[in-house]
């Protein structure tokens, strides 16, 4: 029975964790947050609530001639969002969510038929991106088209094979 107790303990130990036995044996551990919560001082937040802005805007100027024209002409952007390692500020994957439906009228009663969607569109980002460098090269008026860091890749090009 006694050497029972030490095994489990290190089991119970072990599955209470908020990591895994690889990433504690590697020291891999991390810990993400969302995007407003990383951002330490309010000019980094005030950058990232600006950025989040100018892109819905740039989606807005576009939608009309290009992913607004099919079945869900009504795309609305719900939020643009990445996951951040707090420590070193690597973005772990950022997403951009939209919603769009459609209606129809019966014109015999008057109801209405409603079709729903959401969609979630990565952000075609290199692997080990840091936020400050997401935010330096999105600095602008036209964040949607400007490459993403370190690729030739934008944040339109991930809006194409999504939407």
């Amino acid at each position: 029975m006694r050497h029972t107790r030490p095994l489990l303990l290190a089991a119970i130990l072990i599955t209470c964790l908020p990591f895994t036995p690889a990433q504690a044996q590697t020291g891999t551990l991390r810990h993400f947050v969302e995007d407003y919560e990383y951002f330490a001082d309010g000019p980094q937040y005030d950058q990232w609530f600006t950025l989040t802005l100018t892109l819905r805007s740039n989606f807005d100027q576009i939608c009309g001639d290009t992913f607004c024209e099919g079945d869900y002409s009504n795309l609305q952007s719900l939020g643009y969002h990445c996951s951040v390692e707090q420590a070193s500020g690597r973005i772990g994957r950022c997403v951009w969510t939209f919603a769009g439906s459609y209606e129809q009228v019966d014109p015999a009663t008057g109801d209405i038929t409603v079709q729903a969607r959401t969609w979630e569109c990565p952000t075609p980002l290199s692997p080990h991106t840091r936020m400050t460098a997401l935010l330096a090269a999105l600095d602008g008026y036209q964040p949607l088209f400007q490459p993403l860091p370190g690729t030739d890749a934008t944040i339109y090009d991930g809006l194409i094979g999504c939407l």
